[in-house]
C-alpha cells in the first residue's frame, strides 16, 4: 500500500483475507510511530492544523467524518469528502486538514511520528479551516 496524495485522501483498501474464522483487513504496511483509537462526539471538530513532518491514516470504525483538506498555506477553498465506517483516508505532511463529526464517531489514527503531547505540539501549525 502506498501513501495517497493531497489530491485525493481516500485510500483504496486491499481485499481482506477471509477464511472460516473470519476476515483480516490490512490497513497500513508502513512503519508507524503511533496508533490511537479516537472517539468524537456529534458536532465536534478535530484538526484545524497541518503537520510539518507527520502523516496519518484514519480508519473509521463507526460513525462518519466530514474531512476537509488543502495544501498548507493555501487560501483556496478546502476539498471535502464524507468518510464512512469501513473507509480510510490519508493526510500527508504539510496539508491543512480538519474533521467534522456529523454523528458520534470512533476512528483509528495511524501516524508516522510519536504522539506524546510534546512531540505532537512541536510538529503542528494551527490553522482555521473549518
Amino acid at each position: 500500500m502506498t501513501s495517497e496524495t493531497a489530491g485525493e485522501p481516500l485510500v483504496q483498501l486491499p481485499a481482506p483475507f477471509v477464511d472460516g474464522r473470519g476476515a483480516i483487513q490490512p490497513l497500513v504496511d508502513e512503519p508507524l510511530g503511533s496508533a490511537q483509537v479516537i472517539s468524537c462526539k456529534k458536532g465536534t471538530v478535530r484538526g484545524n492544523h497541518h503537520h510539518k513532518s507527520d502523516w496519518h491514516y484514519c480508519y473509521v470504525v463507526s460513525g462518519s467524518i466530514d474531512y476537509y483538506w488543502r495544501p498548507a498555506g493555501s487560501s483556496e477553498a478546502p476539498g471535502h469528502v464524507r468518510v464512512e465506517a469501513g473507509q480510510m483516508f490519508f493526510t500527508p505532511a504539510m496539508t491543512d486538514h480538519a474533521m467534522l463529526f456529523p454523528e458520534d464517531t470512533t476512528f483509528l489514527n495511524l501516524a508516522r511520528n510519536a504522539r506524546d503531547q510534546a512531540s505532537y505540539e512541536e510538529d503542528i501549525i494551527r490553522v482555521q479551516l473549518v
